[in-house]
C-alpha cells in the first residue's frame, strides 16, 4: 500500500478526504455525519407504536435498496405517527441530503432545533448545509455550539478549524485545533493543522515539532514529510531537506515526488552523477508509469516551477529520448520559461502516433503565425499532413494560413480536401463560407453556412455569421433576427453578436431599437471600428449628423484598412458644415 492509499484509508475514518494523492486533510468531506450512525442504531418502538416501527423498518429497507423516494415517504409517515422523534427527523434529514435536497433537509433540521436547540446531530447537519451554501458564519456558530455542548465531537473540530483556516483566522484556528489535541491527544490531523498554522505565524520550530508529532502518531503519512521539506526550504536547510527525502524513500522506495525533489537537491549541490541517476530512472519509469509525467505536471508545471521542471525533464530525456510525452511536457515547460524556440523544437519531435500530436502541430503552427512566419507555418502543416493524411483539422489550419496570405483558391482547395475526409465537419464548412464571403461569392457563402448550421444548430458563430450576412444584404431580415437572437442565447454578452442584432434593426428601419443594441455592443467592444461606424449610420438616420460625424471620425482612427467609404461619409458631412 502506498502513501496515498494509506492516507485515504486513514482520513476517510476521520471524516476527511484528500485532494489528489497528497493534499492531506485540508478539506472536509461534503457528506454529513451525525454523532452516531443512524443505520447502526436500532429504533426501539414503544408500546402501541407498532405503525411507527413498521414505517421506519420499511424506510430502512427501501433506503438499503437505493429507493430513496420510497424511503423518504415511509420516514415521513413514521414521523407523522411520532412527531416528537428527533431521531426519525435526523434520519429524514440525512435521506434528503442523500437526495441532494438541502432545502428539505434544512427544514427538517429547523423543526428539531425549535424544540431541542442543543440537539448535536441537528446542529452538525445544519452547520454542514450552511457551509455548502456558503453561509460560513452560520456554520461556524453551529459547530462552535456543538463542541461546547459535546466536546467529544472530534470531526466537528476539524470542520470548524477548516473554516477558520479558509478565512485565514489563524488565532481561532489555533484555538480549535489546540482544543482538539487536548481532548484527543492522538489526533494526527490536529497536529498536522497546528503545524500549518505555526508556519503561517512564523513559528517554525513549533511547526516542525507539530509535523514530527503527526509522523510519530501516523508514520506512514506522506504529506507531513513534504510540509517539513517546505519548512526546511524556508529555513534554507538543504541537509535536512535531503534527509527528509531519504526518509520518504526508505518508507516508500520509488516514490516519484520524493525522487524528483531529491534529484533537484543533488543537482543544486553539484552532485550531478547522483542527480542524473535519479532522472534517468524516472525517464525509464515514465515509459510504463503515467504517474511520472502526471507528477511533473502537478508539482512543477502547475506551480510554475519551470526551471526545476526543465532539470528533471532534460535528465529524463537522456534515458528516454524518443518519449513523446516527455517532449510534450518539455515544450510546455520551455514555453512557460519564455523560450519558444526550444518549445517548438520539443514539439516537433513528438511522434505522429502520439495522442497529443494534433495539439502540438496546432500549437507550433500558430506560434509560427504569431511570429509572422506564415511560410514556415504552411510548410510545417504540410509536413504534418504527409505524416497523418487523414487529419481533417490540419486542412483547416492550412486553409487559415493560405487565407492570411491571400491565396483564397488554395484555401478553398484545402477545405474541400478536408471535407472529403470529414464531410460532417461543421468548422470546415464555416471557414469555407467565410472565404466565399471574402471573395464575393455570397450565394456559395450562405449555402456553406447553412450546411454548417445543419451540422451544429447551436453554434453561435455560425448563427451570427449567417444572420449578419442576411442583414448586410438587406434580405430575410426576420430570419436574420431569429438567427442572431438564438446566437445571443448561447453568448449573451458577445459584442459582435449584439452589434449584428443592432444592424438587423437598422436594416428594418427601427433606428431607436438599433441604437439600443449598438450602444451595448460598443460598451462590450469599445475599439471596434465597424460597431462605431454602425452607430454613426444610425445617428445619421435619426437626423443627428453631428453625433454621426463624431462616431465616423472615431471609427476612422480605429480602422486599419478599407477606409474609402468611411472617409466619403465624413467628407459629405463636413461639406454640409458639420
Amino acid at each position: 500500500m502506498n502513501f496515498c492509499q494509506i492516507s485515504l484509508a486513514l482520513y476517510a475514518g476521520a471524516f476527511l478526504f484528500l485532494s489528489g494523492c497528497t493534499s492531506l486533510l485540508h478539506n472536509v468531506s461534503h457528506e454529513v455525519q451525525p454523532s452516531e450512525e443512524p443505520h447502526s442504531v436500532m429504533f426501539t418502538p414503544q408500546a402501541g407504536d407498532e405503525s411507527t416501527y413498521f414505517y421506519y423498518t420499511e424506510a430502512q429497507l427501501q433506503w438499503a435498496k437505493g429507493n430513496l423516494d420510497k424511503a423518504a415517504s415511509f420516514l415521513e409517515k413514521a414521523i407523522r405517527k411520532d412527531p416528537e422523534s428527533a431521531y426519525l427527523k435526523t434520519e429524514l434529514a440525512m435521506l434528503y441530503l442523500q437526495q441532494k435536497d438541502e432545502d428539505k433537509a434544512l427544514s427538517v433540521v429547523k423543526t428539531i432545533l425549535v424544540k431541542k436547540p442543543d440537539n448535536v446531530d441537528a446542529l452538525i447537519i445544519g452547520g454542514r448545509i450552511s457551509q455548502n451554501q456558503n453561509k460560513i458564519d452560520e456554520a461556524r456558530r453551529a459547530y462552535e455550539k456543538v463542541i461546547a455542548i459535546d466536546p467529544t465531537q472530534q470531526n466537528t473540530y476539524l470542520l470548524l478549524g477548516g473554516l477558520y483556516m479558509d478565512a485565514e483566522d489563524w488565532s481561532n484556528a489555533l484555538r480549535v485545533y489546540t482544543l482538539l489535541i487536548e481532548k484527543f491527544p492522538e489526533s494526527y490531523a490536529g497536529y498536522f493543522y497546528l503545524g500549518k498554522i505555526y508556519v503561517r505565524q512564523g513559528d517554525l520550530s513549533r511547526a516542525e515539532a507539530a509535523f514530527r508529532k503527526t509522523l510519530e502518531i501516523e508514520p506512514d503519512l506522506e504529506e507531513p514529510w513534504f510540509e517539513l521539506i517546505r519548512l526546511y526550504q524556508l529555513q534554507n536547510r538543504p541537509d535536512l531537506i535531503e534527509a527528509a527525502y531519504q526518509d520518504i524513500l526508505k518508507a516508500v522506495p520509488g516514490d516519484i515526488r520524493a525522487l524528483m525533489g531529491l534529484g533537484i537537491i543533488y543537482r543544486n549541490q553539484a552532485k550531478n552523477d547522483k542527480a542524473q541517476e535519479i532522472f534517468s530512472m524516472l525517464g525509464m519509469k515514465s515509459k510504463t508509469d503515467p504517474d511520472v509525467i502526471k507528477s511533473i505536471l502537478q508539482y512543477y508545471i502547475e506551480q510554475k516551477k519551470y526551471s526545476e521542471a526543465v532539470l528533471i525533464l532534460e535528465g529524463m530525456q537522456t534515458a528516454a529520448p524518443d518519449s513523446s510525452e516527455i517532449h510534450y511536457v518539455a515544450g510546455i515547460t520551455y514555453e512557460g520559461l519564455g523560450d519558444r524556440e526550444k518549445a517548438i523544437l520539443q514539439f516537433r519531435q513528438i511522434s505522429p502516433s502520439a495522442r497529443f500530436y494534433s495539439g502540438a502541430v496546432a500549437q507550433v503552427s500558430f506560434w509560427y503565425q504569431e511570429q509572422g512566419k506564415i511560410s514556415e507555418a504552411i510548410d510545417f502543416i504540410q509536413s504534418a499532413i504527409q505524416k497523418v493524411p487523414g487529419n481533417s483539422d490540419f486542412r483547416l489550419y492550412l486553409a487559415t494560413f493560405y487565407e492570411e496570405t491571400g491565396d483564397m483558391d488554395k484555401a478553398v482547395e484545402s477545405l474541400q480536401q478536408g471535407l472529403k475526409l470529414d464531410p460532417e465537419n461543421d468548422q470546415l464548412y464555416f471557414r469555407l463560407g467565410v472565404i466565399f464571403d471574402k471573395t464575393g461569392r455570397k450565394t456559395d457563402s450562405i449555402d456553406a453556412m447553412k450546411t454548417a448550421l445543419g451540422l451544429d444548430p447551436k453554434n453561435p458563430s455560425t448563427l451570427n455569421y449567417l444572420g449578419y450576412t442576411y442583414a448586410d444584404m438587406g434580405q430575410n431580415l426576420d430570419e436574420a433576427e431569429q438567427l442572431i437572437q438564438q446566437a445571443l442565447v448561447y453568448k449573451p454578452d458577445d459584442g459582435y453578436i449584439t452589434d449584428s442584432l443592432g444592424w438587423v434593426y437598422y436594416k428594418k428601419g427601427l433606428y431607436r431599437k438599433a441604437l439600443e443594441y449598438l450602444d451595448k455592443a460598443v460598451r462590450l467592444i469599445p475599439e471596434d471600428p465597424t460597431i462605431l461606424e454602425h452607430i454613426g449610420d444610425t445617428y445619421l438616420k435619426l437626423e443627428l449628423p453631428q453625433k454621426a460625424l463624431d462616431y465616423y471620425r472615431l471609427a476612422l482612427v480605429k480602422k486599419e484598412n478599407e477606409k474609402t467609404d468611411l472617409q466619403e461619409k465624413i467628407r459629405e458631412l463636413e461639406t454640409r458644415g458639420f
